[in-house]
């Protein structure tokens, strides 16, 4: 079972960040898919995290579905960490999602 170490964020956070950014409010499903990446890039790059992390999706114990900004896995293929970073790397994300604590294990969806 695959599993990513990181950060939730909902469709409506990440639509409402590509609004924020400038991007014009979705029309067609096409849009709201746009938006959600673009808020998920934005939101990356300007917290410095892009160069090491994903944009996957994951399923929470309770069964809901989230996008995920993740830091780990424990897949190899997906080269990326296999630890829970160090604070300074993810602070800046941390921050601008408004979380607390360090990045939680999820199972991929």
């Amino acid at each position: 079972m695959v599993k990513y170490c990181g950060y939730l964020v909902s469709d409506s956070w990440l639509q409402q960040r590509a609004l924020d950014v400038g991007h014009p409010p979705a029309k067609t499903f096409e849009d709201t898919n746009n938006m959600i990446l673009l808020g998920s890039r934005d939101v990356m790059a300007r917290t410095g995290v892009l160069p090491y992390t994903r944009f996957r999706r994951v399923k929470t114990p309770k069964g809901k579905y989230f996008w995920c900004i993740a830091f780990a896995c424990n897949d190899p293929w997906e080269q990326l960490s296999t630890h829970v970073p160090p604070e300074e790397k993810y602070k800046a994300l941390k921050e601008a999602l408004g979380r607390e604590g360090p990045p939680r294990w999820y199972r991929a969806s």
